[in-house]
């Protein structure tokens, strides 16, 4: 049971960082998601979907940038 709070309660406050931070699913990921899914009806953002695409993007060699990273590059301010 303690297991399950705990479970719970590192979701919840990953929840806060869910819009900002890139997941980077990867098969254990949506592993943990699922589960946590089907025992507390929380989980990650991690599904089957996610990792398919970002296994295939690090298969292929390409490198995802958030919007952030993507702004910082341009070499631009980041007000303009």
């Amino acid at each position: 049971m303690k297991k399950l709070i705990a479970i719970a309660l590192t979701l919840l406050a990953s929840q806060a960082f869910a819009g900002v931070v890139n997941p980077d699913c990867t098969p254990e990921k949506a592993a943990k998601s699922a589960a946590a899914k089907a025992t507390v009806g929380i989980g990650g953002r991690c599904d089957v979907k996610q990792t398919v695409g970002d296994s295939a993007r690090k298969a292929a060699g390409v490198e995802d940038k958030g919007p952030i990273e993507k702004k910082l590059d341009d070499g631009k301010p980041l007000g303009k």
